[in-house]
């Protein structure tokens, strides 16, 4: 695999990592709380955290809209379990499709239902950045509430 690959791929396993040991800091009757008023509450913010990988490919190989409202609504986790199982399958859907991807096919422009092109490559960039972003959220409720969050965000 060539080197920018797995760099990339180790820095979203790290924010999934890290996302999971959050996840054990925040007991499951407080899990439906919204620290932020008008926001996600924490489930609802790590179901999405959960889905990133996945619905990030399927917006980069052309999924329409609807195709991914159905997505969504079709795939909601609601225990620790089916958290950390969409987490940690859909980073290795992720990893299996980029992995066979050649140089020129990472280059390739890929257009969303909204309109915006990147290349492959870039749209791994930006599956990274939305993990780290959601996953900042989520330290932040918790470190909002209180709770005693020792997880390592960086290496």
């Amino acid at each position: 695999m060539n080197p920018y690959l797995s760099s990339a791929f180790h820095q979203i396993r790290l924010a999934i990592d890290s996302v999971i040991e959050m996840l054990h800091a925040l007991p499951e009757a407080e899990w439906n709380a919204k620290p932020v008023p008008g926001k996600r509450s924490y489930l609802e913010l790590v179901s999405h955290l959960s889905l990133i990988c996945k619905a990030d490919l399927l917006i980069l190989n052309g999924a329409s809209l609807p195709e991914m409202e159905a997505y969504y609504e079709n795939n909601k986790p609601q225990t620790l379990q089916e958290l950390k199982e969409n987490l940690t399958a859909n980073y290795n859907e992720l990893v299996k499709e980029f992995s066979g991807y050649s140089e020129d096919e990472l280059f390739e422009v890929k257009e969303s239902y909204w309109g915006v092109k990147y290349t492959r490559y870039e749209w791994l960039l930006e599956i990274l950045g939305h993990l780290y972003h959601h996953r900042s959220q989520f330290h932040t409720y918790l470190s909002m509430d209180l709770k005693e969050v020792k997880v390592q965000l960086f290496e």
